[in-house]
């Protein structure tokens, strides 16, 4: 029996984290972009692009779901073996 994680398996929560990250991703190039008119001296962007840029938090927060999802499913695998363990015991 295999007890072992595979190396390409997908762990709970590895997909709220890589959307998470694609998020973060998409909102900090639009503050950069949101940011750049200022420096540049051009007419800034309209506001919906401020919007845009607090997509970095939305995609930290998501990320962030997605740890935690991981880490339980981890405590829930640990107390499930140390629980077979101690069956096996007796």
């Amino acid at each position: 029996m295999r007890d072992k994680t595979q190396a390409n398996s997908a762990a709970p929560g590895d997909g709220l984290v890589r959307a998470g990250a694609i998020v973060f991703f998409v909102g900090a190039v639009a503050t950069l972009v949101t940011v750049a008119p200022l420096f540049l001296g051009t007419t800034p962007f309209p506001t919906y692009m401020f919007g845009l840029s607090m997509l970095m938090g939305v995609g930290f927060l998501i990320a962030g779901a997605g740890v935690l999802r991981s880490a339980a499913a981890g405590r829930r695998r640990a107390r499930a073996s140390a629980v077979s363990g101690q069956l096996s015991e007796q």
